[in-house]
This record gives structure tokens, sequence and C-alpha cells, in this order.
């Protein structure tokens, strides 16, 4: 019989998927409209970039809200453990929410001409991905250290490990290429060509950079934590889908067609890769102090969890369909003709 808590964990990791896949098509588009205004190509993608932010920016932190309340819901003793050594990357991290928060609400009054306003919003397309990263090289061990009540982060290791690095990097890189595999099909969408063929060679540029990043944390992890690294490697057939979904997208966009089906190849990589991350890191959430048996809440609490929380993915799945449909894939929305 599945446990209360492997089904918490799992709806809790298809919200932290969901932030990934969302979020990185945001923080990326704004690494994006930065960079073409340097390079003098603003005119040929940014309005696309607007269009698909104006519906979407709202809802985009929803997955990262429900993941939070659910992770500290279901597993309090992460508040102690996590609230504590991610005080100053977790600080960092809000700060630069609020920078990008400020963006959007200043960007009906014309902030987006404003160079330094684009500059804060490109940079934290990448800055807020790197900072929210420092979680997942925490969960592996070795940086958190527990004494006399008090936990403690050791920024010596975390800052000279090349672990922590690697993933940063892979997280960077991850947002570019998500991101670029979106903006090409929505430009494919709105019949923009120039767009389409800005962000087609973006998408392509970022694709073995993220192939490389991935394969360097996968051996540093190897290096760090080996139980996770062998059972990872006990899911070889998620890593090879991964790669394989990874090669279909690139030589659908390589080729110039099908952009759709891409994306959806890209989706999957990131899904398959994602998951075989999470179950390899079974049973534990930080390694050692904390794992789903150990840190779950109370059974009848957990049980409650789990159903307000299905429920919640349940309205939040179709509440995206809805606003995809009425806004993104609308045909005159795309073609911006309204």
């Amino acid at each position: 019989m599945i446990s209360y808590e492997l089904i918490g964990i799992s709806v809790l990791w298809l919200f932290l998927y969901g932030y990934l896949i969302v979020a990185s098509i945001d923080y990326g588009a704004g690494f994006f409209a930065f960079y073409a205004r340097l390079t003098k190509q603003d005119h040929l993608i940014n309005r696309l970039i607007s269009r698909y932010l104006s519906p979407v920016w709202e809802i985009t932190n929803v997955f990262f809200v429900f993941f939070f309340v659910g992770i500290v819901g279901f597993f309090p003793d992460t508040a102690y453990y996590y609230g504590s050594s991610l005080l100053v990357p977790g600080s960092i991290a809000v700060i630069l929410l609020a920078i990008r928060g400020s963006f959007y609400a200043f960007e009906n009054y014309g902030s987006k001409e404003n160079i330094v306003y684009l500059f804060l919003y490109g940079a934290t397309g990448l800055l807020i991905p790197a900072s929210l990263s420092v979680a997942l090289t925490l969960s592996e061990g070795g940086f958190i250290s527990e004494a006399r009540g008090a936990v403690t982060l050791d920024y010596w290791a975390l800052m000279t490990s090349p672990l922590s690095w690697s993933i940063v990097a892979l997280a960077i890189v991850s947002v570019l290429f998500i991101s670029g595999t979106f903006l090409a099909f929505y430009a494919s969408r709105a019949g923009d060509q120039p767009a389409l063929k800005l962000m087609r060679t973006y998408a392509m540029f970022w694709s073995t950079p993220t192939i490389i990043a991935a394969l360097t944390a996968f051996i540093y992890l190897s290096q760090h934590n080996e139980r996770h690294f062998q059972n990872m490697m006990d899911l070889w057939w998620l890593l090879a889908l991964s790669v394989g979904f990874f090669m279909i997208a690139l030589w659908l966009l390589y080729s110039g067609r099908r952009y759709g089906l891409a994306f959806i190849c890209v989706m999957l990589q990131f899904f398959c890769a994602f998951f075989a991350y999470g179950i390899g890191q079974y049973p534990y959430i930080l390694d050692p102090y904390i794992t789903i048996q150990s840190g779950a809440t109370h059974e009848s609490m957990g049980a409650a969890l789990v159903a307000a929380f299905i429920g919640g993915l349940c309205l939040l799945i179709p509440s995206l369909i809805l606003v995809f449909r009425l806004f993104l894939f609308d045909a005159d929305y795309v073609k911006g003709k309204k």
C-alpha cells in the first residue's frame, strides 16, 4: 500500500516540476528581452515576449507557493533545517523576486523602455534560479551541521563545491533552453518569422550548454553523494528517455518544423530527468537529517494535506489551460490583433 508520505512528496514534486517549466519560460524571456535590446534586436522579439508575459506572469509563482506551503506542511522539519541554512540564499531570492515584481508593476508605465529596469529584469531571470538551486545542493548533504540545537551552513564548503556551481550552471542554461524553445514555438504560432528565426537560434545555441551542464552535474554528484548517484543509475531508462527526448527536440529545431512538438519533447526531457533525480534521492529530503518517513507530519494531517493539494492541482491545471486557450493560443491574441 502506498503511504500518504509518498503520495504527498509525489504531488509536491509535480508542483515543483510545473514551476520549473513555467518559471523558466518567464525568467528566460526576461534575459532574452534584455539581450535583444543590447544587440539592437529588441524590435524583433520584445512585442512577442510582452504578449506572452501579460496574462501569465501573475500565475508563475502559484506552483512555487503551493510547493513551499506543502513541503512545510507535510514535513515540518524542513522549516527548521532549511529555514536556518537558507536564510541568506533565501533572502537574496526574495529580494530578486521583489525587484522582478516591481518591473512587472511598473511595466505599464513605460519602464520597459528604460535600459536599467530592463537590465534588472534580465539579470533577475538568471539570478533567481541560481539562488533557488542552492536548496538542491544542500539536500545532497555535507553542507549543513547541527550542534547544540543550532543549524549552521558551511558557506566555504558550499562556495568551493564543484557540485554547487555545476547545479547553478545547469539551472541557468536550462532556463534559457526551455524559454528559447517555447518562445520559438510561440513565434511560430504567431506567424512572426523574424522572431521565430531569432528564438530558434537561441534555443539551438543553449541546447549544447544544457546537456554539458547536466553531464557535469551528474559527474560531480557521483563524487559527492555516491548513494544518490547509484540510485539514479538504477533508473537509467528514465535518463535514457530524457536524452532521447532531447535529441528529438534538437532535431525538430534544427529541421525548422513542429515547434510545438519540440517544446513538448523538452518538457518530457526535463520531466524524466527531474523525476529520476527525485526518485534517486529517496528516502531523503535532506541528507542525512530528514527522510520522507521520519520527517512527515501526523497521518491525519498528512491525509488532509494530500486531499487538499490534489484538489488544488485539479483546479490549477484547468485554470492554466483556460488561460492558455483564452490568451496564449488564441489566434488573434497571438498575432497581436487584440
